[in-house]
């Protein structure tokens, strides 16, 4: 799979941008601000709909201006397939294949792609909602089925914690439109902790391997899921529907309470462990970058043995945040096999054959040669 083609108007600093790109790594170079990390989440937002910088999507239309597009032209499975991604006021309009999609959610897949940013190394030692968007993000590019439940869930949550802040208020005594939603959130709940469950499955098969690889095999690397309930990884659909629906019951009066949600994916988490070590808390520095870096490099293994194709891979000024061995494991693992992209400031002190092999293009004030 690659990008041969990517055309924006009106998308942050580019007012009209039309250019191609060869099947192998692009190095896009410029100043900050000049627009090469808006380049690359053109790219990310034509494969999810969304951008990995902001939620407020009016951020990605020029001002004054009305909409924003992006337009792309991929090559998948030896077909090659156009893309068109349109953002304004009213919302999201997504084309396939010249065909516009009635769900966002049968959209996202057709393109793949892994990024890698400075902000990713905060996926070890960052927030949990870090993680659990690293799993939802990854995820739903190789099961649209995840995305539709992940936007139900997403919206009964919503609806449910009103509720709840009505109840603990006393604007309403009635707990009949709670037990109803309680159910909805709970069938949804459970269809996304049993796909995170093979999904970690999945992770851990690659993951494990190459963090041993990069630690010059002296490390062994742990994913741990956490959910809040109790529940086993081999359970199916409907023991986690009842072991939610049960655990709810048993908290409802502490939900009103709190007037919120206590339990679900949304306050799930992750843990990483390094030779039977939680790495976030008690990993050097090292170690955790060496953790995301293999996530990241098990992203691109696993959506290849999912699909049968190699994803696009977004190198977002990452590369001067890695030492060189790191840099050196990156590059020697994608090189001819995955189409890169790399934005930095400066390639100097990057000495790599993959680097000296690729197209260079300078992005200044949102122009490119």
């Amino acid at each position: 799979m690659h990008i041969e083609q990517l055309m924006l108007k009106q998308f942050r600093n580019y007012d009209s941008l039309d250019v191609s790109f060869d099947n192998k790594v692009n190095v896009i170079i410029g100043e900050n601000a000049q627009g090469k990390t808006n380049l690359m989440e053109a790219m990310y937002t034509l494969a999810f709909t969304k951008s990995h910088r902001t939620p407020r999507e009016k951020e990605l239309i020029q001002w004054d201006a009305d909409f924003a597009r992006i337009e792309g032209r991929i090559t998948k499975r030896n077909q090659s397939i156009p893309l068109d991604l349109t953002i304004s006021a009213k919302g999201k309009k997504a084309r396939l294949n010249r065909l516009e999609q009635r769900r966002l959610s049968d959209y996202i897949g057709a393109l793949n792609i892994v990024m890698f940013a400075p902000e990713d190394l905060g996926l070890v030692k960052g927030p949990p909602q870090n993680r659990r968007r690293f799993i939802d993000m990854e995820l739903g590019q190789i099961q649209p089925k995840y995305i539709y439940h992940l936007g139900l869930y997403q919206k009964v949550l919503k609806q449910r914690n009103y509720l709840l802040k009505q109840l603990q208020r006393r604007q309403t005594e009635d707990r009949t439109m709670l037990y109803v939603l309680t159910e909805q959130l709970a069938e949804h709940a459970a269809a996304l902790l049993s796909r995170r469950y093979k999904f970690l499955e999945l992770l851990r098969k690659w993951a494990g391997p190459i963090h041993h690889s990069i630690s010059h095999e002296l490390e062994t690397l742990e994913i741990v899921y956490i959910p809040t309930i109790e529940v086993s990884e081999a359970a199916n659909e409907e023991k986690i529907t009842s072991s939610y629906i049960s655990q709810f019951q048993a908290i409802a009066e502490k939900e009103i309470e709190r007037g919120t949600t206590l339990i679900g994916p949304h306050r799930d988490d992750l843990v990483f462990n390094v030779n039977n070590r939680d790495v976030q808390t008690y990993g050097s520095q090292g170690q955790q970058r060496t953790t995301a870096l293999s996530l990241k490099l098990a992203e691109i293994e696993l959506i290849h043995n999912e699909i049968g194709e190699y994803p696009i891979l977004l190198l977002d000024d990452v590369l001067s945040e890695l030492d060189d061995y790191r840099q050196s494991h990156l590059l020697n693992t994608i090189q001819g096999k995955v189409q890169t992209f790399v934005s930095t400031t400066t390639v100097d002190g990057i000495n790599h054959d993959t680097l000296k092999q690729a197209d260079i293009f300078h992005v200044q004030n949102g122009k490119i040669r």
